[in-house]
């Protein structure tokens, strides 16, 4: 049984410490259908109160102010239900069975929603890198949870008896970095 752990709003160090640091974050190219997902964040902790304030800094010019975030409370040891954000709130909510647990949903009142793919901290950088990359691809047709699975598959799979094969060599999918120019991805999410 799984249980979301609510937390009481983040301390002004808390705040300081995340607003110093810029998100981890890869989002797809506006095209012309939607993909799954519109692209990935790898944040640095699993501390949901300290990371979302960088990470809805850098999409609320964007995509428009994002006011409210779910999650699946499976990889989040504590949920906050709400964030201060940069002059206003963001509420936190979260979903077990009705959302992957590899994603997390922003959503905007006035502009729509948009889903990334959660990159766990402790991703080695490589395994990182395809899943940002893979995450962004404006024709993916994968989940974040089968992303995931992809990219412990290719952590695992030998090649040629040298041990583990590298994730981030695979031709099909070019290498994004987290410092990669930022698109808003199309106005109107799914």
């Amino acid at each position: 049984m799984t249980t979301a752990t609510v937390s009481h709003p983040p301390t002004a160090e808390a705040e300081d410490r995340s607003a110093s640091l810029s998100p981890r974050l890869s989002l797809a190219p506006v095209g012309p259908a939607p993909a799954l997902l519109d692209g990935a964040w790898w944040p640095r902790s699993l501390d949901l109160a300290a990371e979302l304030p960088s990470l809805t800094a850098v999409l609320d010019p964007l995509w428009g102010r994002v006011t409210r975030v779910t999650v699946n409370p499976v990889h989040w040891p504590v949920v906050p239900r709400r964030v201060p954000v940069a002059g206003h709130v963001v509420k936190v909510g979260w979903f077990l069975a009705e959302q992957d647990p590899h994603e997390l949903l922003l959503l905007s009142y006035r502009t729509g929603r948009w889903n990334l793919l959660v990159v766990p901290p402790q991703t080695p950088a490589a395994s990182a890198a395809w899943l940002m990359a893979a995450a962004s691809d404006p024709l993916g047709a994968s989940t974040a949870s089968r992303l995931m699975e992809q990219a412990a598959r290719l952590r695992t799979l030998p090649e040629g008896g040298h041990g583990a094969r590298d994730p981030a060599v695979r031709p099909r999918i070019p290498v994004a970095t987290a410092a990669m120019p930022l698109q808003p991805p199309q106005q109107m999410g799914r």
